[in-house]
């Protein structure tokens, strides 16, 4: 039987108990928190691909040294902006974002934040990624932006 989620975390307000969601219906949290960012900021992103799996593949995980699939949640895959040329190369596969259900739901149990936040956060510090950015600047931006 599926265990229950809620869509409202921690704020007190009742629950609304379904299973957990899809595959579908993260990535269509993600599209819709894309959809969000202002428009500047995605034109910058050009065609970039968003999916979500599960887990990430093992190859993902052995490249960065990790050994649980849910030490990640996302994944930048591709060449960042900063190290592009000015042309693309032949056969080049789109800059890709995936997103991990499985290690996004066991966070969301564990944090108790809203489903909708995390999955754009992870999001958002893929694109991060993508512009160049390392988890260290990523982490100093938001310290300096404060709560």
């Amino acid at each position: 039987m599926p265990r229950p989620f809620s869509l409202h975390g921690k704020a007190g307000r009742p629950a609304m108990r379904q299973p957990f969601p899809t595959l579908d219906e993260i990535e269509a949290m993600a599209e819709q928190a894309y959809a969000g960012l202002p428009e500047a900021f995605r034109a910058l992103c050009g065609d970039i691909v968003i999916r979500v799996a599960d887990v990430p593949a093992d190859d993902a995980l052995d490249a960065l040294g990790l050994a649980s699939p849910y030490d990640l949640l996302g994944l930048f895959q591709g060449i960042g902006m900063a190290h592009a040329g000015a042309t693309p190369w032949t056969g080049q596969m789109p800059n890709m974002i995936w997103l991990y259900r499985k290690p996004i739901l066991a966070y969301w149990q564990e944090t108790g934040d809203r489903l909708e936040d995390i999955v754009s956060h992870v999001l958002i510090h893929e694109i991060g990624h993508h512009f160049g950015l390392s988890d260290e600047d990523m982490e100093r931006i938001e310290a300096e932006a404060g709560p």
